[in-house]
């Protein structure tokens, strides 16, 4: 009886022991359920379902004339999931059925590898059930369509368990022109593991512009790692805008052939060249091209930025400087004398060639670049205070940063000009190129504003900001100073400069171009750095205008030559390339010949229009009007009177290439940009009259094409 008691006394006990315990787990899931709800329902969604970033479009960088100059195109890389339950079932069968093709077409496309390489490592990978095997990467929109087709990958992502990214690459469609100054935009793994953009050029400058703003999308995964997007949870991405430069690609490739051809001649270290034009500051051209120790040349680095002792160009400033302020006039007679060599104040200044003569006007003295001459106008000028010499170089702006629309532009520096026992020597220094060190773009704008008649204009790279053909801002030139210096003086300065082209330093390289042109020869020896004066090397410079009357281009050239070359004058190196530019510009933009010279009489019955070939020939045909036919198989067409009868002619159209759609109705062209991936905006009605991408140009999936109709 005892026995039976202390059992029941445990039974009761233990069932007292689980309802209380039952009591604890029901009161527990209640307050988890009731009270900790939201907050471990937040936790599960964060495990399962995430904010995802859609990037934007980067826009696209075009020369004045609307040619790509840097686009971003799209890459693909392509991974495969072994784990797929498609590849997984059935043992893995559609895997064997498939893995034979599939290696023999991926051998055949991309040729790098053999047939049976690619079956091994698949299979391989199949066998350690590789989640993330990577196959290929960065592959062109073309490569991504083939490789679509092949077996297993037609298949689809669920059952090959092929897995495509996209990403997009900045692709400059010119290659070389104009590289350093459009710049680049990539991106690089930090060492903090953070993705961080590296940029330079306008690509920097306007980033911000042309990055747009990124989307979100929220999803969920599921079994198998598949996202689902959350309807109604999506932010759409802002693309970014475009912008349209000054670059003139044809300007920017004279500029850059004529560089390129006189830096093999002669081994230089680096040259850059810039032109300008006249009347607005634009730049038309800006090329930059570095030595590497392959000997080619590159654009590695923006020279036209860099600023360095610029040697005799600099005796502009001092020439402007001594009229200005009314020490001397332009045909005052200096004494240079015949040993090339002469003490000016505490300094010995040495002319690098003998002067012609013992006693030089102003005007020669600037035309035949002589230090000595130069040199004593400024001692009588600012002898007794050397200050004075800054506070014209700051008027002429060469102390201050280049207001260009670039980022990190440097600032001109200079030896002190208020310090007792250096100040005369450096003012001296100065007045022909040493102790101080500004930007060839520098020297270009000051040269530039002489040409504009004392109108100094803002050097600038962008004409605006457009996004779907629709302007968010327009640059319009600015004028920096509007009078730098009398009129009498800006006009002595200009026939100082005609003086170098024709009497001067600079006479025997444009002997014979048969239209006027006004500049000033450079020569600095370098000490830059690890470079020292005794290593004889040279900067030789040339930077003027042309036509010399009704100056429409201000161009500079300057080179910096290999130590101990044979040839390192401004008037040998610089000059020559000056030349080539400016004789191929003037044939091309100034010299233009009169239209009414070569007009005939017009047809009153003339037309032109464009669409798909075989509707053009059934209209003519159910018209019965004869027409010439050249087009042979071509899909496009164009329509224009000749001799009074229709005359059909091939329009090609060729892949990721602009196509002439110009005569066109609305149907055709948005049939055939659309199929090539480009978005269409349409302005009026009627037929195609103008096109915001010119034809010829290269595309990229995407891009935006505005057409207005008239």
């Amino acid at each position: 009886m005892e026995v039976k008691r202390d059992i029941l006394w445990r039974v009761y006990l233990s069932f007292l022991g689980i309802v209380v315990l039952s009591l604890l787990v029901l009161g527990r899931a209640f307050y988890i359920q009731r009270v900790e709800g939201s907050h471990w329902r937040s936790m599960s969604d964060s495990l399962h379902q995430r904010f995802i970033e859609l990037d934007a479009q980067r826009g696209t960088i075009y020369s004045e004339d609307g040619q790509m100059l840097s686009t971003s195109i799209p890459t693909f890389d392509i991974y495969i999931d072994f784990n797929a339950e498609g590849l997984r079932e059935k043992k893995g069968k559609r895997f064997t059925e498939n893995v034979d093709s599939f290696s023999i077409a991926l051998a055949t496309y991309f040729g790098d590898k053999t047939a049976s390489q690619y079956k091994n490592e698949l299979r391989q990978a199949f066998k350690k059930n590789a989640r993330y095997y990577s196959l290929k990467k960065k592959l062109s929109f073309e490569q991504y369509k083939a490789f679509r087709e092949f077996p297993l990958a037609r298949l689809g992502r669920n059952k090959s368990g092929i897995i495509v990214e996209t990403n997009s690459k900045r692709l400059p469609p010119f290659g070389l022109l104009a590289s350093r100054t459009i710049g680049l935009s990539r991106e690089h793994m930090a060492t903090d593991g953070k993705i961080k953009k590296q940029n330079v050029g306008l690509e920097k400058s306007y980033d911000t512009v042309l990055s747009g703003k990124t989307g979100q999308r929220l999803v969920r995964y599921i079994v198998g790692g598949t996202a689902i997007p959350i309807e109604g949870s999506e932010t759409d991405p802002v693309n970014g805008k475009d912008i349209y430069t000054t670059i003139d690609v044809k300007i920017q490739d004279i500029t850059e052939t004529a560089l390129m051809r006189m830096l093999l001649q002669s081994e230089a270290m680096y040259g850059t060249a810039i032109v300008m034009e006249t009347s607005t500051g634009k730049i038309k051209s800006i090329a930059n091209l570095g030595r590497r120790p392959d000997g080619s040349y590159w654009e590695d680095d923006n020279y036209a930025l860099r600023a360095t002792e610029p040697g005799s160009t600099i005796k502009l400033v001092t020439l402007l400087s001594v009229l200005e302020k009314g020490t001397s006039s332009i045909d005052d007679m200096i004494e240079v004398g015949s040993a090339g060599r002469l003490q000016v104040g505490p300094k010995v200044v040495t002319d690098a060639e003998r002067s012609p003569k013992p006693l030089l006007s102003v005007k020669e003295c600037f035309a035949h670049s002589s230090n000595v001459g130069m040199s004593k106008l400024a001692l009588k000028a600012f002898g007794s205070k050397p200050q004075e010499f800054k506070d014209y170089l700051h008027k002429f702006h060469l102390d201050v940063r280049s207001p260009i629309d670039l980022a990190n532009v440097p600032k001109p520096t200079m030896a002190p000009l208020n310090e007792k026992g250096s100040s005369l020597g450096n003012m001296l220094w100065m007045s022909f190129g040493y102790a101080l060190q500004v930007s060839p773009l520098h020297t270009l704008t000051l040269y530039n504003g002489v040409a504009n008649n004392g109108r100094m204009m803002k050097p600038y790279l962008v004409n605006s900001i457009q996004s779907g053909g629709v302007i968010h801002r327009q640059f319009e030139p600015t004028v920096i100073e509007e009078n730098f210096c009398k009129p009498s003086v800006i006009q002595a300065a200009r026939s100082s400069m005609e003086a170098v082209v024709t009497e001067g330093t600079a006479r025997r390289v444009f002997a014979g171009v048969p239209f006027s042109i006004a500049g000033k020869t450079g020569t600095a020896q370098v000490s830059d750095g690890a470079i020292k004066y005794g290593h004889g090397v040279y900067q030789a410079s040339f930077v003027g205008y042309f036509p010399a009357d009704k100056p429409q281009y201000t161009c500079i050239v300057v080179i910096r030559t290999k130590p101990h070359a044979a040839s390192h004058y401004g008037g040998t190196v610089a000059a020559p390339v000056f030349r080539e530019i400016a004789t191929k510009l003037y044939a091309m933009y100034v010299d233009r010949k009169s239209p009414s010279l070569f007009t005939t009489v017009k047809d009153s019955a003339a037309y032109f229009y464009a669409g798909y070939t075989n509707d053009i020939r059934n209209i003519y045909s159910t018209l019965n009007v004869g027409y010439t036919d050249s087009v042979m198989k071509n899909e496009w067409s164009s329509v224009y009177a000749g001799n009074y009868q229709p005359v059909l002619k091939a329009n090609a159209v060729r892949k990721q290439v602009m196509p002439n759609v110009r005569g066109m109705g609305l149907k055709d062209a948005l049939y055939l940009l659309e199929n090539m991936g480009l978005k269409v905006t349409v302005k009026g009605k009627g037929k195609i009259a103008t096109q915001s991408i010119a034809p010829g140009t290269a595309l990229a999936k995407g891009v935006t094409v505005l057409l207005e109709l008239i």
